[in-house]
C-alpha cells in the first residue's frame, strides 16, 4: 500500500494518514511528512539566485507536447517567467507517490503539476494544493467539460485547471462487426451484443485488465453503466458510504467473468494495459478494442512506420462505449488531465496563477490534442476543422467525454482503487455472487486501518 499522509482529519474532513485508523489527531500537522523528505532525499528545492523567475512544471510523460507548451508560454511570458519541466514516472501510481513525497516535504521547488483528476480530492484534502479563488478559476473553468470542472474541485473549491480530458471508445474492425451482423455504432448496443459478436467470429475484445490503475476504470464504467456506483458521501473520508455490494456491481462482475472465461480474452488478460490490449485488435483475431483517444494517432503513426498493415486504418471503426443495459445510456471512463499548483511554491500567488491560464487556454489544448493526440477539455474544440481533420471520430469523444462516469472523489481514493483491484484480480477469478460483497466488505477494513493491501 502507498502511504497516505496529510494533516489531521478535522470535523468533517477526510485525510491523508501513515498507518492506523487515524480518525483523531493534532490539528494542522502532516504525519510522515519527515519520514517521507528522508525517504525521498532531501526533496526542498535550494532557493537564491536571481534573473528571471522559473516555474518547475512537473509533467507525465508524453512525446514533448508539454515541453513544448512550456516553451511557448514562456515566451509568451515576455521575461516575467520561465518555466521548466521535469519528468514523472510513466505509471499514475507512481507519479503520484513521488508528488506526495515533494509536497510532504513542503518543496519549494513543486510548482506545477500535471495530475490525474483521482489524485486531486487527496491533495487538495492534505493541502497540498493551492486553490483557485473564485475570479481566478472562472476563466479556467469557462467553456469546460462539466466533467472535467467536477474532478477538479474539492469541497466546492477549485484546485486544479483541466489541461485534456479524456474518453475511451469501443473500436473494431468493421469487417469483423460486419461478419458478425452486428453494428457496434447503433443504439442499445451492450456489451452481451459484443462478446457474442466476438466469439461467433472467433475474435478477441482487447481491454486493460492488469492489476493497476487501468483495470479500476474498467471496472468503474461497468458499475457506472449499469446506474451504480463504489462509493458515496465521500467527504466523510474513512465513513464514507461504501456501495459496490449492489446490483449494478453484479452486473459488472458477470460481464468480467464472461470475457474473461471466454474465447474472446486475449491471452494476456490479467497483465494486459493499454498498449498490450491496443496489440490485440491487430493481431489475426483482433476484433474489438475498449481503450482511450490516443489509439487512432497511435494506429496511423504504425501504419505510417510499417509496424502494422496500412489496411487495417481504413478497417477500423469507433463506436461509444457498451452499454450495460439496452435502455441505459453507457458512462464511458473519464480521464485526462489537471493542472495544480503546489502550495509551497514561491510564486504559487501570481505568476504560477498566470502560467496556468496559458497552458490550459483554448489555443494551446488545440495545440496538444493536435501533437499528442491527447483530447481537449473544451467541447469548442472539437468543433474546430483542425480537430475534424485530424481526429474524424472528434464528436463522438465529445459527447461520450460529456456524459463520462468519473471515478470515485476521495481523499481516500488509491485505497479504494487498490482494495478493488485486489479483490477483483485476476479476472478469470471474478464471481458476480461474491466478488462485490467480498471487495466492499475489504475496502472498508482498509478504510479503517484493519487490512493493508
Amino acid at each position: 500500500m502507498v502511504e497516505r499522509v496529510g494533516r489531521a482529519r478535522e470535523p468533517g474532513r477526510a485525510r491523508w494518514r501513515g498507518g492506523g485508523t487515524g480518525r483523531h489527531g493534532p490539528p494542522g500537522k502532516v504525519r510522515g511528512a519527515v519520514a517521507l523528505a528522508l525517504m525521498a532525499g532531501g526533496l526542498t528545492a535550494c532557493g537564491g539566485g536571481g534573473g528571471t523567475p522559473k516555474l518547475t512544471w512537473y509533467i507525465n510523460p508524453d512525446s514533448g507536447g508539454q515541453a513544448a507548451i512550456a516553451k511557448s508560454c514562456t515566451q509568451a511570458a515576455g521575461g516575467k517567467y520561465r518555466i521548466e519541466t521535469s519528468l514523472l514516472p510513466s505509471d499514475a501510481t507512481a507519479q503520484r507517490e513521488q508528488l506526495i513525497r515533494r509536497l510532504a516535504a513542503k518543496d519549494s521547488g513543486l510548482d506545477l503539476m500535471s495530475l490525474d483528476p483521482v489524485f486531486v480530492a487527496e491533495a487538495a484534502n492534505a493541502g497540498f494544493l493551492r486553490p483557485f479563488a473564485k475570479g481566478e478559476a472562472a476563466p479556467l473553468t469557462e467553456g469546460v467539460f462539466d466533467t472535467a470542472v467536477q474532478s477538479s474541485m474539492w469541497e466546492g473549491k477549485l484546485y486544479a485547471a483541466p489541461f485534456w480530458a479524456n474518453t475511451q471508445l469501443l473500436w473494431y474492425r468493421k469487417s469483423v462487426a460486419k461478419k458478425a451482423g452486428i453494428d457496434p455504432a447503433a443504439p442499445g448496443f451492450t456489451w452481451d451484443k459484443l462478446l457474442d459478436a466476438a466469439n461467433r467470429t472467433n475474435t478477441t475484445i482487447g481491454v486493460q485488465g492488469n492489476r493497476y490503475e487501468g483495470y479500476m476504470v474498467w471496472i468503474n464504467a461497468l458499475i457506472a453503466s449499469a446506474g451504480g456506483r463504489i462509493i458515496s458521501d465521500a467527504e466523510k473520508g474513512d465513513e464514507a458510504s461504501i456501495d459496490i455490494d449492489s446490483p449494478a456491481a453484479e452486473q459488472a462482475a458477470s460481464i468480467i467473468s464472461r470475457l474473461a472465461r471466454s474465447s474472446a480474452a486475449s491471452p494476456t488478460l490479467s497483465t494486459d494495459i493499454e498498449e498490450q490490449s491496443r496489440a490485440t485488435i491487430n493481431g489475426p483475431r483482433g476484433g474489438f478494442l475498449l481503450n482511450w483517444g490516443y489509439v487512432w494517432r497511435a494506429e496511423k503513426g504504425d501504419a505510417e512506420a510499417g509496424a502494422i498493415d496500412k489496411s487495417i486504418i481504413g478497417d477500423l471503426g469507433w463506436a461509444r462505449y457498451p452499454r450495460v443495459n439496452p435502455q441505459q445510456e453507457s458512462k464511458p471512463p473519464f480521464g485526462g488531465i489537471e493542472i495544480g499548483i503546489g502550495a509551497y511554491g514561491k510564486h504559487r500567488d501570481d505568476l504560477a496563477v498566470e502560467a496556468v491560464r496559458c497552458i490550459t487556454s483554448a489555443a494551446n489544448m488545440k495545440r496538444y490534442m493536435l501533437d499528442e493526440g491527447n483530447v481537449a477539455a473544451r467541447p469548442a474544440i472539437f468543433d474546430d476543422p483542425d480537430i475534424l481533420k485530424e481526429f474524424p471520430m472528434a464528436p463522438l469523444m465529445r459527447d461520450s467525454i460529456a456524459t463520462a462516469g468519473p471515478r470515485p472523489a476521495t481523499p481516500y481514493y488509491a485505497d479504494v482503487s487498490g482494495a478493488i483491484q485486489n479483490r477483483w484480480h485476476p479476472p478469470a477469478s471474478v464471481n458476480p455472487n461474491t466478488t462485490p460483497r467480498k471487495s466492499a466488505e475489504f475496502i472498508r477494513e482498509v478504510l479503517q486501518g484493519k487490512a493493508l493491501l
